[in-house]
C-alpha cells in the first residue's frame, strides 16, 4: 500500500468491515471516525470524537480532525493531521514525549467524563440533516 495524501469523507451509520483507503468514514450515532492509516500499513485507526479527545470540523466538502493523528501503538507510529481533508504529516515523537501525550490524554478523558457535552457534534447533526435534503 501506498501513503495517503488525502481522505474523503463518507458518512456512514457503522463502518463497513473492509475499510478502504483514501476515505474518512463518519460516523455520528457512534461519535467516531474511522479510517486506514495514512501511512498505507494498512491498520484500522478509530478516533472517538468527544470534547477529551478528537474533534471534528466539516466544510460540506472536506472533513477536519483535531488534534493530531499519533498512532505510537501501531508498529508504524506514523503521526499526521487531517485538515481539510488533506494529510499533514507530524514529526515522529520520542517515546518520553508519547507517554507524556498518553498522559496528558488520560487527565483530559478523566476531567471531561463527568462533563459530557454533545453540543458540538449535534450542530453537525443539524449541519448534515439541513445539507442531505
Amino acid at each position: 500500500m501506498t501513503a495517503q495524501d488525502t481522505l474523503r469523507p463518507v458518512f456512514t451509520e457503522t463502518f463497513p468491515s473492509t475499510m478502504d483507503t483514501g476515505i474518512l468514514y463518519v460516523s455520528i450515532p457512534y461519535r467516531t471516525c474511522g479510517h486506514l492509516c495514512c501511512c498505507g500499513c494498512g491498520h484500522e485507526v478509530i478516533t472517538p470524537i468527544s470534547p477529551a479527545q478528537w474533534s471534528i470540523a466539516y466544510d460540506g466538502e472536506n472533513v477536519s480532525l483535531t488534534p493530531s493523528i499519533g498512532n505510537w501503538a501501531l508498529p508504524c507510529r506514523s503521526h499526521y493531521w487531517i485538515r481539510h481533508g488533506h494529510v499533514q504529516w507530524s514529526r515522529h515523537y520520542s517515546a518520553a514525549e508519547i507517554a507524556q501525550n498518553r498522559e496528558r490524554d488520560r487527565h483530559l478523558l478523566a476531567q471531561n467524563t463527568e462533563e459530557h457535552r454533545p453540543r458540538p457534534l449535534a450542530r453537525l447533526r443539524r449541519h448534515l440533516q439541513s445539507w442531505r435534503r
